[in-house]
């Protein structure tokens, strides 16, 4: 009998407290600004040296780069980026370690789908994911990705 008004007495205190509810697919919600969100990768910044994909813990992303074609300079044009969001964990070690900024973190976080094979995201899609990124990051994105940064 004790337990039963013990759980009563929590019941009532609570009806009277101030309900919190989200209208979420309707009003995005607002995410903290150090959120681990969907990366965006600028292929503009990259210089495909592979310490995104040594560090990633995952093994998540491929990156293929293919020699310059102007035999002056040193750095390889990017040829493939791609992350599959199946198996990653959004740690951010990524992004960390870029000694460009070419990856960065954003306040995105919906990645529901239907299919795993939706869940395989290629560079032409992290760049086009603009937005929403971190604010540290933002005056850091190039001119081009800039359009669509909030």
């Amino acid at each position: 009998m004790k337990g039963l008004a013990k759980g009563l007495g929590v019941t009532l205190r609570n009806l009277t407290k101030q309900k919190i509810t989200y209208a979420y697919p309707d009003v995005p919600l607002e995410m903290p600004d150090r959120f681990r969100g969907v990366q965006h990768f600028d292929p503009d910044k990259c210089i495909v040296c592979n310490q995104c994909v040594r560090v990633c813990p995952t093994e998540c992303i491929t990156l293929t780069g293919k020699p310059n074609p102007d035999p002056t300079k040193k750095v390889k044009v990017i040829d493939t980026y791609d992350i599959n969001f199946e198996i990653c964990i959004l740690c951010d070690l990524c992004t960390e370690v870029c000694p460009t900024e070419a990856i960065v973190m954003t306040n995105n976080f919906e990645l529901a789908t239907y299919s795993r094979d939706d869940l395989f995201k290629n560079m032409q899609w992290l760049n086009d994911n603009n937005k929403n990124v971190r604010s540290e990051n933002s005056t850091n994105l190039s001119p081009a990705a800039k359009g669509g940064a909030n």
